[in-house]
């Protein structure tokens, strides 16, 4: 015997379902798989400088390769960089970026391009993560390091690859024709709440703990890990292929930050704490829905 539903009933019914996928969504849209933005900036300049390891000391340093602000030299203060241009996407950006230089045999190899410099939680709670303090700078990695010492380094990632060669700890000697060598490596993220800088440019930041995501009691400010991707345009035979610094365990780089303060402090506070996926203008493209940080400018809406 076939029983027919009342429309009360059918009505209820399709609530529910209603229901049933608006909370499908909401859960979707809930699930934080990232927490991060970027910073997107070019090449700058080349120069033998180190403002915070050689400040005020032109030619001191080997050579390197300096994304970000214009103003860049060894004289460079945070001061002059605040008030120097950038070649950043995002304009209220005044921060440098730096590295060794790639080298083909003497040539040096220049990013091409927009580079990537991810800014993003290096902690479980994600939710704590504050923005860098004005006059911030530290040295990740380390020019003299060994190859266990990169491989086993907490900032590493994949070390270098190209093509479908991955995890290399030195640069390969061959890499697919018409691909490019990139390398990944995080800084550390936890600050000590105090130093802007140290002696060595390093102990004033520490890592969070590997097992826990936790920040150790000596540095138990969460500020954004920063990780660099950049993307070089050499490939083939890669034998003369070196940094500036060593071989390619020697890879490390340099920040010293020049931000904005409330600019970061938006980004931070959307995409950091918000638990997205944004581009340097703070939106994500997967959750359109909650909007931008910044206006289609890349700055803070007057």
């Amino acid at each position: 015997m076939s029983r027919k539903l009342s429309a009360p009933a059918v009505a209820a019914g399709l609530v529910a379902a209603v229901l049933a996928v608006a909370t499908q969504s909401a859960q979707a849209d809930d699930y934080v798989s990232h927490h991060e933005f970027q910073a997107n900036c070019s090449f700058a300049t080349d120069r033998p400088d180190d403002p915070i390891v050689f400040p005020g000391l032109p030619g001191a340093s080997h050579l390197h390769t300096f994304l970000g602000n214009n103003s860049i030299d060894a004289n460079s203060t945070n001061d002059s960089l605040r008030q120097g241009s950038t070649n950043c996407i995002t304009p209220d950006d005044r921060s440098a970026y730096w590295f060794p230089s790639v080298l083909n045999g003497d040539q040096v190899v220049r990013p091409t391009g927009n580079q990537v410099v991810y800014y993003k939680s290096g902690i479980l709670k994600y939710q704590e993560v504050q923005p860098f303090p004005p006059g911030m700078r530290f040295v990740v990695g380390s020019p003299t390091s060994t190859l266990e010492q990169f491989r086993d380094h907490p900032g590493a990632v994949e070390g270098f690859e190209c093509g479908d060669s991955f995890h290399n700890w030195d640069i390969p000697s061959w890499c697919a024709p018409g691909s490019q060598l990139n390398v990944r490596f995080q800084a550390p993220s936890c600050w000590n709440g105090r130093d802007l800088d140290s002696a060595d440019h390093r102990s004033h930041m520490a890592y969070p703990d590997r097992a826990t995501l936790v920040c150790p009691p000596s540095h138990p400010v969460a500020v954004p890990m920063i990780e660099f991707k950049m993307a070089f345009p050499v490939s083939g035979d890669m034998s003369r292929v070196r940094l500036s610094s060593g071989r390619g365990y020697t890879w490390h780089y340099d920040f010293m930050n020049a931000w904005d303060a409330p600019t970061q402090a938006a980004l931070v506070r959307h995409c950091i704490n918000g638990g997205l996926q944004c581009d340097p203008r703070g939106y994500d493209q997967y959750k359109p829905h909650r909007g931008a940080a910044l206006g289609p400018d890349y700055r803070l809406p007057r």
